[in-house]
């Protein structure tokens, strides 16, 4: 199941057309585009839950790398600036990975 499957399909294409171009990735206006900062903590939970390809509980580099992948197939992926700037914003404890806490901190920012 992909992320967009929760959200509306216009909000999904809208967003992820605002962040086309290399470098343009903006977390906080993305969420708010997407609808998934107007979403219940639950919800926020089920998206982490699928964003967190490998199961591990956590969203690592990688994962985040590819993140616009789990909302539109054909999305580019994240550049290194984006991926760093991404996790930096919600890695609140510094391990290097995004928990479910810090991710749904993130999108209700």
């Amino acid at each position: 199941m992909a992320v967009a499957a929760m959200l509306a399909a216009a909000d999904v294409d809208a967003a992820i057309a605002a962040c086309q171009a290399a470098d343009t990735f903006d977390y906080k206006s993305f969420f708010a585009k997407v609808g998934l900062a107007a979403k219940t903590s639950d919800e926020v939970k089920k998206a982490f839950a699928i964003i967190d390809q490998d199961n591990s509980g956590f969203i690592e580099e990688e994962e985040l790398k590819l993140f616009l992948q789990n909302f539109k197939a054909n999305a580019r992926a994240l550049t290194d600036k984006e991926t760093k700037a991404f996790l930096a914003a919600a890695d609140s404890d510094g391990d290097g990975m995004i928990g479910v806490d810090e991710f749904a901190a993130l999108v209700k920012a």
